[in-house]
C-alpha cells in the first residue's frame, strides 16, 4: 500500500509529500519546492529509500529544489507535462521575483501525459493532465489507495489560481470537474497548500466548483 507525510515548505507553506510504498519500502518525494533538510529528515525518519522525484508542475514553491534533491541521490524527475517547460527555465527569474533563494532550473528524465503511469515501488499511479493553473499541471492518483495528489488544481474549499502566464480559468473548472470529481468521491486528496479533503465534499461544498455551480 502507498503511504505518505506531508512536509510543508518554503515561506508559501507548500504541501511536499513523501509517498512510499510499505511493502519495499521505496519512495517518492513529490513536488520538493525547498527546505530540502527537513524532507530529508522525514525520509530518514520512516527508513524510505528515495528512488524518484515527481513534479506536479513548474512553479517554484513546487519545484524549486528539485535540481539540487536529483543531484544529491542520482534520482530521476518524472513530470510535469512539457507545457510546464516555460515555468522551469524561467526558475533564476521566478526566484528573483518572489524573493526566494537562487534557484537552477533542471530538464525531467520523463515529461509526463494524460494516462501515463508512474510507479512507487509496487505501486502505480495514474498521471491525470489537468491545465488551468499552469498549462502543464498534472495529478496524481492511487486508485487502488483511493489518493490523490493534486498540486495546486484544488484546494479545500478553494481551487487554483488562474491569473499567472498561461493559466486559464475554464480549463481548471474543466479539469477538475471533467477529470478530478469522475475518479470517485471517496478519494481524498493533498492539495499544494493546506488541508486535505476529498474529491466528494469538494463537488458538494466547493463554492467555486461544487453544488449546482
Amino acid at each position: 500500500m502507498l503511504q505518505h507525510a506531508i512536509i510543508p515548505v518554503t515561506p508559501f507553506a507548500q504541501n511536499c509529500t513523501l509517498l512510499w510504498c510499505d511493502e519495499t519500502m521505496k519512495g517518492a518525494v513529490v513536488d520538493p519546492g525547498g527546505d530540502l533538510d527537513r524532507v530529508l529528515a522525514e525520509v530518514k525518519r520512516h527508513g524510505i529509500t528515495l528512488e524518484k522525484i515527481l513534479i506536479t508542475h513548474g512553479h517554484l514553491d513546487h519545484a524549486g529544489a528539485t535540481q539540487d534533491l536529483a543531484e544529491q541521490f542520482e534520482l530521476p524527475i518524472e513530470g510535469p507535462h512539457p507545457d510546464d517547460k516555460f515555468w522551469i527555465d524561467g526558475f533564476p527569474v521566478q526566484a528573483q521575483m518572489f524573493g526566494f533563494p537562487p534557484c537552477r532550473p533542471f530538464v525531467p528524465t520523463r515529461w509526463l501525459a494524460d494516462g501515463d503511469t508512474v510507479t512507487v515501488g509496487k505501486v502505480t499511479l495514474d498521471v491525470v493532465h489537468c491545465p488551468g493553473h499552469t498549462p502543464g499541471h498534472v495529478v496524481f492518483v492511487d486508485r487502488a489507495g483511493r489518493l490523490a495528489q493534486v498540486g495546486d488544481v484544488l484546494f479545500a474549499g478553494s481551487i487554483g489560481r488562474t491569473d499567472f502566464p498561461r493559466g486559464n480559468h475554464g480549463d481548471l473548472i474543466r479539469s477538475i470537474r471533467d477529470k478530478l470529481f469522475p475518479l470517485g468521491d471517496d478519494i481524498r486528496f493533498i492539495p499544494g497548500h493546506g488541508p486535505m479533503s476529498t474529491f466528494g465534499e469538494e463537488r458538494k461544498y466547493n463554492p467555486y466548483v461544487g453544488g449546482n455551480h
